[in-house]
């Protein structure tokens, strides 16, 4: 038997009965239930229940907006996603023109990143803050396909007043997470939003393979990557030439990663290059410390022994050899003292900064893994233990439920044991995730006596 459409008549009556119940006072908070609403989809029903422990009344449920341009261009240029974008174009954004269709790629925390498609659907969309910077988690707007999709996991449709925001109910969506193929990591969702043919039961499966390839091309970029860095040292006509990193011809401020690389990635305008672990070292010591370093210090921050001085500039030697001279030009590499430009980015402090702004999921979703983590250098040894330390501060202390879960499945948070009892007591009283939590948490006391 085909499952009706949600668009449909019937279920569309019982998503409107519920809503004016709620407006009436005669359902309380957290008591919808299945004897209620008999035909109510499952998948709505229990997005409704998670709904109402975050926002209580539908009529307060609205899309913010709390970051600003500048911010969001540089969190979608460092998003992982941002690398399948035109897989997206092709396959969705493309064939959405004119049809009344928009396409949507969001975040893992469920805001916007990008919203293309349909003009005319685009601007109507703009009245329910339906545009690139605006939450749409569950926490934020409550049941809605890329929320739902985030919280569940699985592909969803929602139409017309399942939505629990009011202001969404004269569109349908259906969308579909995103995962790193190599790690199973959510690093987001892909949605189509409009009219009745967003839920069509063709639009999910679109959705799905459209996912399927953006993920595919994640797992052939990573093994490139990882072929690259194990790869052999190349040969004299190859030492020096930079491997093409970022597209579009759009020049950008030179950028830093140390964060889960064993080495680390520099990027500098269109092109960039893999770093080795001393030369990583060294960028990020004078990425760090932005009033530069004299080869005492640096011998001192790299080796533990500020008499090593002829090592470092040995290795300042091998590094502008390395770098070429146009790139060490480009990131302002200097001597006396060994420092970079002031435009160079570090993404250690990109973390440092959201949290310093109270952008706690931007720092998380920022956060890839511990600086060098392989590195012994005692100078990456004191970044790694601040930006680490930051973090796991900021968001044990100050950082929304749903963020501080992301946390902590983190590697590094695996065993953090005061981190999942503050979850405990963070966490609303229903929340579904509380029997994950008290597992884990039971189990480690276990382990730990």
């Amino acid at each position: 038997m085909i499952a009706p459409s949600p668009a449909s008549p019937a279920l569309q009556r019982f998503a409107e009965r519920a809503h004016a119940l709620l407006a009436s006072g005669g359902l309380p908070p957290g008591h919808l239930d299945d004897s209620d609403f008999p035909q109510l989809r499952p998948v709505v029903h229990d997005s409704w229940i998670r709904s109402l422990a975050f926002l209580r009344n539908p009529a307060g449920a609205s899309a913010q907006n709390s970051i600003s341009d500048p911010q969001l261009d540089d969190f979608r240029r460092t998003h992982p996603l941002a690398a399948v974008m035109p897989v997206f174009d092709r396959l969705l954004v493309q064939p959405a023109r004119d049809t009344g269709l928009l396409v949507a790629i969001g975040d893992e925390t469920g805001r916007l990143l990008w919203v293309e498609g349909d003009a005319t659907a685009r601007s109507a969309a703009e009245r329910m803050a339906f545009v690139p910077g605006t939450d749409w988690s569950e926490r934020s707007v409550g049941t809605s396909a890329p929320g739902t999709a985030l919280a569940t996991g699985t592909g969803v449709q929602v139409s017309g007043a399942e939505h629990f925001s009011l202001e969404a109910h004269r569109w349908s969506c259906s969308a579909v997470p995103i995962h790193c193929p190599l790690t199973g990591r959510l690093l987001g969702v892909v949605d189509l939003t409009g009219n009745a043919e967003a839920v069509a039961s063709h639009s999910l499966a679109l959705l799905q393979a459209a996912a399927a390839a953006a993920e595919a091309q994640l797992r052939i970029d990573a093994l490139d990557l990882t072929a690259t860095r194990s790869s052999p040292r190349p040969g004299p006509a190859a030492r020096g030439q930079d491997r093409l990193v970022s597209s579009g011809g759009h020049p950008t401020a030179p950028h830093l990663k140390v964060l889960g690389y064993d080495g680390g990635s520099l990027a500098c305008g269109a092109i960039g290059r893999e770093v080795g672990g001393r030369h990583a070292e060294i960028l990020a010591l004078l990425a760090w410390r932005r009033g530069g370093l004299d080869s005492g210090e640096l011998a001192d921050l790299l080796f533990g022994d500020a008499g090593q001085q002829v090592s470092v500039r040995a290795e300042m030697v091998r590094l502008r050899k390395a770098l070429g001279h146009e790139t060490a030009a480009a990131i302002g590499l200097e001597s006396r003292p060994y420092r970079v430009g002031p435009t160079v980015a570090l993404d250690a402090r990109d973390v440092l900064r959201h949290l310093g702004a109270g952008r706690h999921r931007e720092a998380l979703a920022a956060y890839a893994g511990p600086v060098l983590p392989k590195s012994e250098a005692p100078g990456i040894v004191e970044i790694r233990r601040e930006v680490s330390g930051t973090l796991r501060e900021a968001m044990l202390n100050d950082a929304d439920p749903d963020t501080l879960l992301g946390y902590l499945e983190l590697p590094e948070a695996a065993g953090d044991i005061d981190g999942l009892r503050t979850a405990l007591q963070v966490l609303p009283a229903r929340s579904p995730s509380r029997s994950v939590v008290v597992s884990r948490l039971e189990r480690l006391e276990f382990e730990f006596g």
